[in-house]
C-alpha cells in the first residue's frame, strides 16, 4: 500500500505539469485579452496605441505563451499564484476569501445527498419491482433530468419572488450580523436552502440509483444466499453483510465528486449571487483574468488527483480482498 501511494504521488507531478500546459494554452487562445475589454470598455475607449502596448507590457501580454507559462510556472513552486488582472490583489487571497461559502454550500448538499440516497438505494433493492421501487425510481429519474439552473429559476420565481418566504441572493440580508448570532445563523441558513435543494437533488437522484445497483449486485452473491439460509433476518443480512460491501463502488464515486466540493457549481452560484469559487471562476473567465483562471485551475486539478487516491486507498481499506502492486 505504501508503495503503491508513493508511485501515485510521484505521478501527480507530470499529470499536473500536462493539465497546466493544456489550460494555460486554451485560457491564451481564447479570443480577447483583459487590455483588449479595458480598451473596448465605455470608458476606456479612448486608450491610445500605446498605451494598449504599454498595459499589455506590464501584464506580460506581450511575450509569447511558452515564456508567459514559464514564468507562471516559476511562481508556482513557491506557492505563488500571482495578482489578479482585474483587481490586482494575490490570487490566492481571493481564492481563500471565496472558499469557504463553497465549502459550506457543497459540503451540506453532498451531506445531505448522501443520508438521502443510501437508504433510498438500499430499500429500492431489498424492495425490488415493489410500488416503492418503481414509483420512486420514476421520480429520481425525472429529478436527474431536470437541469439545475431551471429548477433555481422556478424556485426563485416560487419561494422568492411569489410567496417570499426564502431569500435568494447572497449569503446573509443586509443588517443580519447585528441582529445576534442565533438571528444571523437562521438568516444565513435560509439563504442556503434554495441553492443546496438545486445542488441536492441531482446528486440524490445519481447517488441512489446507483447504491441501488451496487445492492442489487451484493444481494445475488453466494454470501448473502448463505446469510439468509442459516436464518438471519433481512434487516440484519443487509446491515451486516450487504451494506459494507455496497460502499465500495460508492467511495469510489465519491473521488469524482469530492472536487465539485472545492470547485463549486459555476452557473448556481451565479445566479443566486452565492460569494464561492464557482462565481469567482466565472468572473475571471469573462474578464480574462488569467492569473486567477488559472490558480482555480490548478487546486480543482489537485483536488481531482488527491481525491481519486483517497478513494482508492478508502477502497483498499474497506475490503481486503483489493490488492495494489
Amino acid at each position: 500500500m505504501l508503495t503503491y501511494t508513493l508511485r501515485r504521488l510521484a505521478y501527480l507531478i507530470p499529470t499536473l505539469l500536462g493539465i497546466t500546459i493544456v489550460t494555460f494554452v486554451i485560457i491564451s487562445l481564447a479570443p480577447g485579452d483583459p487590455v483588449d475589454m479595458m480598451r473596448s470598455g465605455v470608458m476606456s475607449s479612448g486608450i491610445s496605441q500605446e498605451s494598449y502596448n504599454e498595459m499589455r507590457r506590464l501584464y506580460g501580454l506581450d511575450k509569447p505563451i511558452h515564456v508567459r507559462y514559464i514564468i507562471w510556472l516559476r511562481r508556482l513552486v513557491t506557492f505563488d499564484f500571482g495578482n489578479s488582472f482585474l483587481d490586482h490583489r494575490p490570487v490566492i487571497k481571493k481564492i481563500s476569501e471565496r472558499l469557504p461559502p463553497t465549502l459550506i454550500l457543497n459540503i451540506a448538499s453532498l451531506f445531505l445527498a448522501l443520508l438521502l440516497s443510501i437508504p433510498l438505494g438500499l430499500y429500492s433493492a431489498v424492495r425490488q419491482y415493489s410500488l416503492f421501487d418503481k414509483v420512486g425510481g420514476t421520480v429520481l429519474y425525472m429529478l436527474y433530468s431536470l437541469p439545475e439552473f431551471w429548477v433555481a429559476l422556478l424556485l426563485i420565481m416560487l419561494f422568492g419572488v411569489k410567496l417570499q418566504v426564502l431569500p435568494f441572493i447572497g449569503m446573509e440580508s443586509v443588517g443580519a450580523r447585528d441582529l445576534g448570532f442565533f438571528p444571523y445563523l437562521l438568516d444565513r441558513i435560509l439563504h442556503m436552502i434554495l441553492p443546496t435543494i438545486c445542488l441536492t437533488y441531482g446528486s440524490l437522484a445519481f447517488l441512489s440509483r446507483f447504491v441501488r445497483g451496487s445492492t442489487l449486485e451484493v444481494i445475488r452473491q453466494d454470501y448473502v444466499r448463505t446469510a439468509k439460509a442459516k436464518g438471519l433476518g433481512d434487516a440484519r443480512v443487509v446491515y451486516k453483510h450487504v451494506f459494507k460491501n455496497t460502499l465500495i463502488p460508492v467511495l469510489t464515486l465519491l473521488g469524482i465528486l469530492l472536487p465539485t466540493i472545492i470547485s463549486g457549481s459555476v452557473i448556481l452560484e451565479f445566479i443566486f449571487s452565492w460569494p464561492g469559487i464557482g462565481a469567482l471562476f466565472f468572473e475571471s473567465v469573462l474578464s480574462r483574468d488569467y492569473p486567477t483562471v488559472m490558480g482555480l485551475s490548478f487546486i480543482t486539478a489537485v483536488m481531482v488527483l488527491l481525491s481519486t487516491l483517497i478513494a482508492d486507498l478508502l477502497c483498499a481499506w474497506s475490503d481486503p480482498r483489493i490488492t495494489y502492486e
